[in-house]
């Protein structure tokens, strides 16, 4: 493999927390109701439709559909996403910003629904230090699809052996194993930035 000279970040749980339990916490006050909702009502694979691009105007139309008691929750989804997205993961926005200063690229592919991600981009300056970002819901492929990571090596400009990909989730890290790049399953800052520096990044 060659040198690693560049970074491609996932978002949700390796730059910023994220669960949808942030937001409803405060709409549903009751723990056992509020586990039941974020159970069977807004579930991951919901959720998982605007990362591949479907409008919420649909996929809030369809769901309440099926639960007209919860209108009300369920269409706040939208409006409040911001609110499911938690603060920096501890020490990665001091990470991104040294590797940023020693001239490292930097780069993000992110399963993040397209009309989300705009109003969440202009809230964090972090990704100022990025060349570029991959949203799936903008571009329709998702994390761990072949196509994603093909799309963004196009995009980066850079050779796959030239990149090591971070992501929490181990089927992504695997996906862009196989086009190419190293993979890195991150737990926490301090980790990754021990191979960084093993890597030579920082």
């Amino acid at each position: 493999m060659g040198e690693v000279r560049g970074v491609v970040f996932d978002v949700g749980n390796v730059l910023f927390t994220w669960d949808p339990r942030f937001l409803y916490e405060r709409l549903i006050d009751d723990d056992r109701a509020l586990d039941v909702f974020l159970r069977d009502v807004v579930t991951h694979e919901w959720h998982f439709q605007h990362d591949a691009g479907r409008p919420f105007a649909e996929t809030s139309a369809e769901l309440i559909a099926e639960h007209p008691q919860h209108r009300a929750l369920i269409e706040a989804w939208g409006p409040r996403f911001n609110e499911s997205v938690g603060g920096p993961v501890e020490g990665m926005a001091e990470l991104v910003a040294e590797l940023d200063a020693r001239g490292v690229p930097l780069f993000a592919i992110t399963n993040f629904s397209g009309e989300f991600w705009e109003p969440f981009r202009k809230t964090e300056t972090v990704f100022d230090h990025f060349r570029d970002v991959v949203v799936s819901g903008t571009e329709r492929m998702v994390k761990p699809e072949p196509t994603i990571y093909e799309l963004a090596l196009k995009r980066f400009g850079m050779k796959a052996e030239e990149l090591i990909f971070v992501d929490d989730r181990a089927e992504n890290v695997a996906g862009a194993e196989a086009a190419g790049m190293r993979g890195h399953l991150f737990r926490d800052a301090e980790t990754l930035r021990m191979e960084l520096e093993l890597l030579g990044l920082l």
